[in-house]
């Protein structure tokens, strides 16, 4: 990234991230919470990713698309939460400017791909309820493997041209970010260079890489109540919400998060950096348990694992024992 940058527009070689609004004397105590959900995020979604990759029965696309899913949520936590942790622990709040274009990339990257997916998986819902008979014929391998490539793609396109339009910018005197994770837009507010074409870009392609998905989203739930109000019924309220709910609450708490910190707000003050803290730290943390205590496959798949797991360690065990036994046998 720093062959990027021209040797005379930018004086900084480092920012300062002034972190979360933690008293001294309570940094302990959110280190220790922080941490907790950071590892309860990895482990969490690994085993969601190691649960489809093992059971047969949920190698269809629903759990293709979560499984990128739960990889996205482990990947846009670490890029912030390790440097949030260590800062905390050694007081020592810099990161360089390699490092901070580095994680803003990589925050975008991932951002836009859990923006992409949740539409792609809303998408995938829209047909598994309104078209049930031509599922397996639409949602085929090789459109689901399109459609990730894609987000993907977009994903990574749209974050190397915001990182190549902020590497044009100089950063003068002020250096310090009031944020925890170096965000675009508080960089821009850093600069001393013309930002007019960065805020312009981020207003036409982030405005569309994110309401676009997002219309997909809303429209793909719109058909889905307007095919379940035309005969409405229990049985089918209930396998639509079994189906649609834990997606549907996912999304709420992304968006309605996202749109707190950089729609709803003009400013950046404490509440945006704990809306912050929702999306980057709670969000992924909860789409495990959001997934699976309502999932009766991914019950069924845990199940079989820990049934598979408690057996080879009672043959393991019972292995071990014949082995010591035969040890004192007199040969």
């Amino acid at each position: 990234m720093s062959s990027m940058r021209p040797e005379n527009q930018s004086s900084v070689s480092k920012f300062l991230l002034l972190g979360l609004p933690i008293r001294p004397g309570q940094q302990g105590v959110f280190f220790t919470l922080f941490l907790g959900m950071y590892l309860t995020t990895v482990m969490g979604n690994l085993l969601i990713i190691l649960l489809i990759r093992m059971d047969s029965h949920l190698h269809t696309p629903m759990y293709f698309f979560l499984s990128h899913l739960a990889f996205s949520d482990i990947s846009l936590s670490s890029v912030t939460v390790p440097k949030m942790l260590m800062d905390m622990q050694t007081q020592q709040q810099s990161i360089p400017y390699v490092g901070c274009i580095s994680q803003l990339y990589f925050f975008i990257l991932f951002g836009n791909l859990d923006n992409f997916l949740l539409a792609v998986m809303a998408y995938d819902r829209y047909v598994a309820i309104c078209h049930p008979l031509h599922y397996t014929t639409i949602m085929r391998e090789g459109l689901c493997v399109l459609l990730v490539a894609a987000s993907w793609i977009i994903s990574c396109g749209s974050a190397l041209l915001h990182i190549i339009l902020l590497v044009q910018l100089s950063f003068c005197a002020n250096n310090t970010i009031t944020h925890f994770f170096c965000d675009l837009t508080l960089l821009l507010k850093l600069s001393c260079s013309d930002t007019s074409l960065n805020e312009l870009v981020i207003f036409l392609e982030g405005g569309m890489l994110l309401f676009l998905p997002l219309a997909i989203v809303l429209g793909s739930y719109i058909r889905i109540g307007a095919i379940i109000l035309k005969a409405p019924s229990t049985k089918r309220l209930l396998k639509a919400f079994s189906t649609c709910g834990s997606h549907l609450f996912v999304v709420s708490l992304y968006y309605g998060t996202l749109a707190g910190v950089y729609f709803l707000s003009s400013s950046w003050d404490t509440k945006d950096i704990i809306a912050s803290v929702m999306y980057i730290v709670v969000t992924p943390m909860l789409n495990p348990f959001i997934y699976s205590l309502r999932n009766r496959d991914i019950k069924q798949a845990l199940e079989s694992l820990s049934t598979g797991l408690k057996k080879l360690i009672y043959q393991r065990g019972h292995l071990c024992y014949l082995d010591c036994l035969y040890s004192f046998i007199p040969k």
